[in-house]
C-alpha cells in the first residue's frame, strides 16, 4: 500500500559547510594535520526539510539565504530534492550562513556555525507563509535562527492545530513562550542538559526521564531525546511516562547530521500518522544510516536505503 505523503514545513536554516576529519581536535596553540575534507551544503533546517522530501514528504522551505554563491547553491539544491523554495529569500547584503566541522577518528564532531543570512528570517517572512503553515500536517523548527521567527511560527502553527517540531540545537534557554506551543522537543542529551541545567547521561535512563520530566512541566507534550548509539528517549506529558526506543547498530563514519536525519523522518513518520514508537522507530533508522556516510547530504536517506539497514 502506497504510504501518504505529509505536508511539512520546515524553517530551513543553511549553512555551507566545511568538514575536515582529524586523528584528534586540536589543543589550544596546536596544528593538526586532516585527513580528508568536505565541503558542501548544511544547516540543521536544510538537513531536516531534505531528509523529510527523500522520504516522501512534500516539502515548503521557510527561511533566507545571501545572494552569493552558496544561497544559489542552496536553492538549487532544494529545487533539486524537490522542495518548494516559494518562502525562501535571498539577501544582497549579507552572505549565506557558515559552519565549519572538525570530526575525529571516532566520528564524532565539533562545529561553529556563522548564522549569516539566517538571522534576516523575520516574523512577517513567517506570516507571508502563513497559508502553508496552515495547511501543514507539522511544522519543524530549530535555533539556528533568531528566536522570534522560531516563536512566532510555533504559535502560528498551534493555533491552526499544526503539530509543531523542536529541535532545539544550537541549545540555548527557552521560556514557556516557545516550549508551550513545542508538541515534540528532540534535544540531544548536552541540549537537554542546557535547556533544564539538569545532568543527562544517555546511560542513565533515570537522568532522562528527570530532563523531560521538567521540559513537559514547562508546556512541551513529548520529548524525543536522541541518545546516539543508545538509541532514543521518549516521554510523555500526559501519562508523565517514558521509554526508550533501541538504536540501530552501524558502523559509524560521520555523527553530523544524525540528529537532523531524525527529526526529518520523525516529521514524516507522525505526518502519515503513525504512531510515536513507529515514527522513532523510522527515525533512528534515519540517523543511523546518516552517521554511515562522510558529509550529511549523502547521508540523508532513502526509503529503500533505510530499509536496506537490515
Amino acid at each position: 500500500m502506497a504510504m501518504p505523503h505529509p505536508r511539512i514545513v520546515v524553517l530551513a536554516s543553511y549553512m555551507h559547510a566545511f568538514t575536515i576529519k582529524t586523528p584528534h581536535a586540536p589543543r589550544d596553540g596546536e596544528t593538526v594535520i586532516g585527513s580528508e575534507a568536505d565541503v558542501g551544503p548544511g544547516g540543521k533546517g536544510s538537513n531536516q526539510a531534505i531528509a523529510a522530501a527523500r522520504l516522501g514528504a512534500a516539502v515548503q522551505a521557510l527561511g533566507c539565504v545571501g545572494r552569493d554563491a552558496f544561497g544559489d547553491a542552496a536553492v538549487g539544491l532544494w529545487r533539486a530534492e524537490g522542495i518548494d523554495i516559494r518562502a525562501v529569500a535571498q539577501a544582497d547584503d549579507v552572505t549565506t550562513g557558515l559552519a565549519v566541522i572538525i570530526l575525529d577518528d571516532a566520528g564524532q564532531n565539533r562545529i561553529v556555525v556563522y548564522p549569516g543570512a539566517n538571522d534576516r528570517l523575520t516574523p512577517e517572512m513567517v506570516d507571508a507563509a502563513a497559508e502553508a503553515i496552515r495547511s501543514a500536517d507539522v511544522l519543524v523548527a530549530q535555533l539556528e535562527t533568531r528566536r522570534d521567527p522560531v516563536r512566532h511560527a510555533l504559535a502560528l502553527a498551534r493555533r491552526h492545530g499544526v503539530r509543531t517540531i523542536l529541535n532545539p540545537a544550537p541549545a540555548r534557554p527557552l521560556d514557556e513562550t516557545v516550549l508551550g506551543n513545542v508538541d515534540v522537543l528532540t534535544p540531544n542529551e548536552t541540549e537537554a542538559a542546557t535547556l533544564t541545567g539538569l545532568p543527562v547521561d544517555v546511560t542513565d535512563e533515570a537522568s532522562c526521564a528527570r530532563a523531560a520530566a521538567w521540559l513537559c512541566g514547562h508546556g512541551v507534550r513529548h520529548v524525543v531525546m536522541t541518545l546516539g548509539a543508545q538509541g532514543a528517549y521518549r516521554y510523555d506529558a500526559a501519562t508523565a511516562g517514558g521509554k526508550r526506543i533501541p538504536a540501530v547498530r552501524v558502523p559509524v563514519v560521520d555523527t553530523t547530521g544524525a540528529g537532523d536525519a531524525f527529526t526529518g523522518a520523525l516529521a514524516v513518520g507522525l505526518g502519515r500518522g503513525q504512531s510515536f514508537d513507529e515514527a522513532i522507530a523510522l527515525a533512528n533508522r534515519a540517523g543511523a544510516f546518516c552517521v554511515t556516510r562522510l558529509g550529511v547530504v549523502p547521508g540523508l536517506g532513502t526509503p529503500a536505503e533505510l530499509a536496506a539497514l537490515g
